[in-house]
């Protein structure tokens, strides 16, 4: 789908549906930025079709790539790609206001639940699902990468793997290093056309 494919008439259709997404899973899902991306995708590419697999990777590698939450990023991108500033405005809106209920609500009581063993273990229980979607996660953009048969794409993967691994790079250089090799190839291709 081309942001020309979607006029002003259907890109206002879009935003209530675009709400109740952002909205809804912003408000159940729990581990950070990852796991929301995971189910977005899952929303905007598989369920509503609004946008190919590949480009909701490419939103994922810019949000991920940008200052900020994750989810806040994605959930921008994903607006302004499906409609413009309107969808942009929506999608974050959508994606800040259940944390920001719910903190204001723990905050009210944090005494309460900051000693409660019931919610400590609750929460304790809750980073092996978010672990599990975490994981899901990696294993579909490895798959992506390894299906892309793109030499550049699996060697920057591996390369990466093993600064973080072995080396111990931090994960904000890692992501620079990328970006730079993958300008010089962008670069270095439009070139040879």
């Amino acid at each position: 789908m081309n942001n020309k494919d979607i006029d002003n008439k259907n890109r206002i259709k879009i935003l209530p549906s675009l709400f109740a997404t952002v909205f809804a899973l912003s408000a159940s899902t729990f581990g950070g930025g990852f796991v929301i991306v995971s189910l977005l995708k899952k929303k905007a590419v598989e369920k509503y079709h609004w946008l190919e697999e590949d480009e909701m990777l490419d939103i994922t590698a810019l949000a991920q790539s940008a200052p900020g939450s994750i989810q806040v990023n994605t959930s921008l991108l994903l607006g302004y790609r499906l409609a413009g500033i309107p969808g942009a405005v929506t999608a974050i809106v959508a994606a800040i206001l259940p944390p920001l209920i719910l903190l204001s609500v723990i905050a009210c009581f944090y005494d309460l639940f900051h000693n409660n063993p019931a919610i400590s273990m609750m929460l304790t229980v809750m980073r092996a699902g978010v672990a599990a979607v975490i994981f899901d996660v990696v294993i579909g953009l490895t798959g992506r990468l390894i299906r892309s048969r793109s030499p550049l794409h699996i060697s920057l993967m591996l390369i990466s793997l093993a600064l973080l691994l072995v080396v111990r790079v931090k994960a904000v250089y890692i992501i620079i290093l990328c970006l730079i090799a993958g300008t010089i190839y962008a670069v270095v291709k439009e070139r040879r056309k």
